[in-house]
């Protein structure tokens, strides 16, 4: 019975992106779903894009594994949507761009959109092959299927889907995803596992006071999960693609409020399954294997389906929309410049624009939808662990990209130099960390963060100033 719920499931996320690609009639449509959400689509949309498969799977796992505490992973990504939405947000829609690097362009000057779409690229990469490790799992489970299989199979439904109608295909799966995982984890999953557990009371009565106390954790861990996942939330494609759906400022900001507001509540949810899962199924060694361990244990085969298929929902969202973001700024940000370069007017010696029909423009996105789609199948295969992938991609993207972009919308004196520095320099410290000292060492974040620090503050004071054409085309775009 859960597999027939999940198959069923399935299905109905491939026919929402076929009515999708009939909504997708040029890039707009495709890429951003045509700038016209409204609060409701919006808001589904952006919950859904944000709680994935180390939210959901990784969250109940840190339960399980450290209380309370556990739930400051996905509390810290509620506050990077809240801080975005109240602060960012509204200027960020008026842009009418379609990526992050075109932002930095726009600010500074041309120089750095090649640097910023590769680290946005991996970025993107790594967060679409967190949630396609996660559902395998689920997959696994149901189906009997070994790693390979699984990943092939989810994979190719969230690239089918995804690919068909883009944006708008994503958006409309997205929010039934929202839907479903709502039911499934709030009114479903987290009433059984506590009735099960003995009650809520019994729960925190009979668990060591390490694992109620909500920062049980230790201050260390939790300024770093803030510092990589609140900062990360801030500057993220996949995020300034769905603000760029928007309708208008005013969606952009209080929807997101919103959706920022729902995830603090799924982080308490997750935290306490994982909690009630000590007492249903304790002795589990690897913590990713919790969520499905709960779900068989403490549920009807028809619940359960929901349950998964929930689960399913809240990462094949996240595995949709990242894959989109790399797709969107490989193309965009890298490819497409480099190609310009080739083809150069003899006369003036500027790049051409080159110029397609729409039908063109929406071919060649799909094309790079796959194409990517491919590379994140492979990676999943070899990744071991969501929250090892999702702390990887949040470390170099807040480490290489966040101070250029914060610097940008805040600080005038900021120049293309000073970008350049702090992207290579954050980037590159990031990197040797995570190497020479593990992939959970807090010092990759801190010495990434001030390194990209330095780097950008003495380079655009030790640079020209910003032209004042870049400026005032800037302030005019960003003020209207």
């Amino acid at each position: 019975m859960d597999s027939l719920v999940v198959i069923i499931y399935l299905a109905a996320m491939v026919g929402f992106g076929v009515w999708g690609r009939f909504k997708a009639k040029n890039q707009d449509d495709f890429l951003v779903a045509g700038r016209r959400l409204g609060g409701w689509l919006y808001t589904g949309t952006m919950s859904a894009v944000v709680l994935g498969g180390a939210s959901t799977i990784g969250g109940v796992g840190l339960g399980y594994t450290s209380g309370l505490s556990g739930m400051w992973l996905v509390f810290s990504i509620g506050l990077g949507i809240i801080v975005l939405s109240l602060l960012f947000a509204p200027r960020i829609q008026k842009l009418e761009i379609y990526t992050v690097s075109q932002m930095l362009e726009l600010r500074y000057g041309k120089g750095s959109r090649l640097v910023s779409g590769a680290i946005m690229t991996a970025y993107g990469l790594m967060i679409s092959t967190t949630s396609t490790v996660a559902y395998a799992t689920v997959f696994h489970a149901l189906f009997d299927l070994n790693k390979f299989w699984s990943v092939l199979i989810g994979g190719g439904i969230v690239i089918l889907y995804s690919m068909l109608g883009g944006m708008w295909s994503i958006t409309l799966t997205d929010f039934v995803q929202f839907f479903i995982q709502t039911i499934g984890i709030f009114l479903i999953m987290l009433p059984i596992v506590l009735s099960k557990s003995g009650g809520i009371g019994e729960l925190f009565s009979s668990l060591p006071a390490s694992h109620t106390s909500p920062v049980g954790i230790g201050w260390q861990a939790i300024i770093g999960y803030i510092l990589i996942y609140t900062l990360g939330l801030l500057i993220g494609q996949d995020i300034w693609q769905r603000v760029f759906t928007a309708r208008s400022p005013g969606v952009a900001r209080w929807g997101g409020f919103s959706a920022g507001v729902y995830c603090l509540l799924y982080a308490l949810a997750g935290a306490l399954v994982g909690m009630a899962a000590t007492k249903i199924v304790p002795g589990i060694e690897v913590q990713d294997d919790v969520f499905v361990a709960v779900v068989d244990a403490a549920m009807s085969p028809l619940m359960g389906g929901f349950v998964l298929a929930a689960a399913l929902a809240a990462m094949m969202s996240t595995a949709s929309g990242s894959l989109m973001a790399a797709s969107t700024v490989c193309r965009q940000d890298i490819v497409e410049p480099l190609l310009a370069k080739r083809d150069v007017d003899p006369d003036s010696g500027i790049a051409k624009t080159l110029v397609r029909e729409t039908g063109d423009e929406i071919r060649d996105s799909r094309f790079y939808l796959i194409g990517l789609g491919v590379v994140t199948l492979v990676l999943a295969m070899i990744m071991p662990s969501v929250v090892e992938a999702l702390t990887v991609a949040y470390n170099l993207l807040v480490a290489g990209l966040f101070i250029p972009i914060l610097g940008g919308l805040v600080f005038k004196r900021g120049t293309i130099v000073g970008v350049m520095a702090g992207m290579i320099l954050g980037a590159l410290t990031t990197i040797v960390i995570m190497i020479t000292m593990g992939i959970y060492a807090n010092e990759a974040i801190y010495l990434g963060l001030i390194a990209s620090l330095i780097g950008y503050l003495v380079g655009s004071f030790a640079s020209k100033p910003t032209s004042p054409e870049i400026m005032t085309a800037w302030r005019e775009r960003i003020n209207r």
